[in-house]
């Protein structure tokens, strides 16, 4: 190497990085200005931390990446280095050396992307190779390790990341997506083993795996991003960040824990939440958008939320993670003043956003196959006597009154139809949108299929029709959207919203003004929220 010439880990133009396409949407590649976010966020915590020292002038750091897939973390980190270094380490080639034997270490998640990590780090996927800038490893992994692991079976499943047995049991040319840091009971042992020695890893940093998706595709696969973040916990580093999925500030799907662990662990210090996967992973469908967080294991205390979505402002509040009564994240800062105006007023305690049992929404909303019956389930084409409405998937038909054996209190009032699942574009986040599919009046005499909820009973079609109002307003679905991570609108994401008086036809401006909301507030509302025809025509406009 010669110091003459000008050393850069990013030396070409166009980057490298920012060219690959994504393998699949389980394995995001991490554009550089992404990392380079999360590496800025670092930077400013350790500084506050150690009397404001640079955090890239340190020799004795060390990084390690669990989960690394192109290696553009491990390279803008060692890029920090060799800049931060030059006043303690004049000479280029000894500082690259340190840099890149004592201070940077990845796990790959596959031989492919071990490869591709070694050659943006060491500039060779060998790393001892005659074209890798660093002179002193004796073997060709470097600091970056890969090796196939298997999945441990139990009756079918892999007992660390619940792959299926029938899917991933393949032959040893294949990739097993068994992830090395999530498939151990020991994890500082198991990287004691990786990188031959004891290992204290000052900041882990990385992307994960978000799901396997091995036969369940889309939302339905299971999300493995959660176990990457508690191993990450359990190697105890002085920080770690990592960019995931957000729903988890819901839960569901094998993530309750995760949220319970996540939302109550002060040590977390920031999140920056991303309503818009897109505008940090072009191409990628996402839905419900990603976050990044930072966790300091030595200086627990409010967690700062930044709020991002395109041209927005970015809005910033410095809070606690859970509030008292709330069993999720309330996502966004201006969302939740107004939820607290909204519990106050309907009599909740003081600190709390827990509604009174007696004014829940949710208390009229059924759950999931109100009637037994799946969403697969089509009804007869012509009605017999005995028989009833069905609203099912794609239209109507009719089914014995007999057959049924569930719901059968609702099916002779008045009451809502409304889709379990909310209209969209594809796996977008676009905003300003409905929140919910637009919902219908039941009829007595009528049933519905998995498809829809059934909201009621109500008196008469008056107060069914008066619901149906409330149901349309902005507020009422902002209030919905607080306690809705993704497409699917069951029964709890209502959790939030009041029930009203029953008698009137209610508008925004009826609820602006008994929750005293802000001329700000609305304009948040009205940015976030698109108004509902109730006429269904706009549903599959988004």
């Amino acid at each position: 190497m010669n110091d003459q010439v000008p050393f850069s880990f990013r030396g070409r133009n166009p980057d490298v990085l920012t060219c690959i396409a994504n393998l699949s949407n389980d394995e995001v590649f991490t554009p550089p200005e992404l990392a380079s976010r999360m590496l800025d966020t670092l930077t400013d915590a350790w500084a506050a931390n150690h009397n404001g020292a640079n955090l890239w002038a340190d020799s004795s750091v060390t990084f390690l990446d669990p989960c690394t897939k192109s290696g553009v973390f491990l390279r803008e980190i060692a890029s920090r280095l060799t800049k931060g270094l030059a006043e303690e380490i004049p000479n280029l080639e000894k500082r690259v050396d340190h840099i890149l034997t004592k201070q940077v270490f990845g796990i790959g998640i596959t031989q492919l992307t071990a490869l591709l990590a070694r050659r943006s780090l060491y500039c060779s996927k060998y790393a001892k190779s005659k074209h890798s800038i660093v002179r002193s490893f004796k073997g060709d992994d470097g600091n970056i390790w890969f090796e196939r692991t298997d999945h441990t079976w139990v009756e079918g499943k892999c007992k660390y990341c619940g792959a299926s047995q029938k899917t991933l049991d393949r032959d040893e040319s294949l990739e097993t997506h068994a992830y090395a840091l999530i498939h151990t009971d020991d994890i500082k042992a198991q990287v004691a083993k990786i990188f031959g020695g004891k290992m204290q890893f000052d900041v882990v940093i990385g992307n994960p795996p978000y799901q396997l998706d091995d036969g369940g595709y889309g939302t339905s696969a299971a999300p493995i991003y959660q176990h990457f973040v508690e191993q990450a916990k359990a190697l105890e580093p002085k920080y770690l960040s990592m960019i995931i999925p957000a729903r988890w500030f819901a839960g569901g799907k094998g993530l309750d824990e995760f949220r319970e662990a996540m939302l109550s662990d002060n040590r977390i210090r920031s999140i920056d939440d991303y309503l818009s996967a897109s505008d940090v992973f072009p191409g990628v469908g996402l839905k419900g958008g990603v976050c990044f967080f930072l966790w300091d294991r030595e200086n627990p205390g409010a967690c700062r939320v930044a709020t991002h979505f395109k041209d927005w402002p970015v809005s910033t509040s410095t809070r606690a993670l859970l509030e008292e009564g709330a069993d999720i994240f309330i996502r966004f800062n201006e969302g939740l003043s107004i939820l607290k105006k909204v519990i106050e007023t309907e009599g909740g305690q003081v600190q709390s956003v827990s509604l009174p049992e007696d004014k829940r929404f949710d208390q009229l909303v059924s759950s999931r196959k109100p009637f037994g019956l799946d969403t697969v389930f089509k009804g007869k084409a012509t009605k017999r006597a005995g028989d009833v409405l069905i609203y099912q998937n794609g239209g109507t038909g009719y089914v014995s009154r007999s057959s049924l054996s569930t719901g059968t209190h609702l099916i002779d009032v008045w009451k809502i139809y409304i889709g379990r699942a909310a209209p969209g574009t594809g796996n977008k986040d676009t905003y300003p949108h409905k929140i919910l599919s637009t919902p219908f009046i039941g009829e007595p005499g009528t049933i519905s299929s998995e498809t829809y909820l059934c909201i009621g009973p109500f008196d008469s079609k008056n107060h069914a029709e008066s619901a149906l109002s409330y149901l349309s307003c902005r507020l009422t679905r902002l209030l919905i959207l607080l306690h809705k991570p993704s497409q699917d609108a069951t029964r709890k994401v209502y959790t939030f919203v009041p029930s009203q008086d029953w008698t009137k036809s209610w508008t925004d401006e009826d609820l602006y003004a008994k929750y005293g909301i802000s001329a700000e507030e609305i304009e948040f509302i009205e940015k976030v929220v698109r108004p509902m025809d109730l006429s269904g025509a706009s549903d599959d406009d988004e």
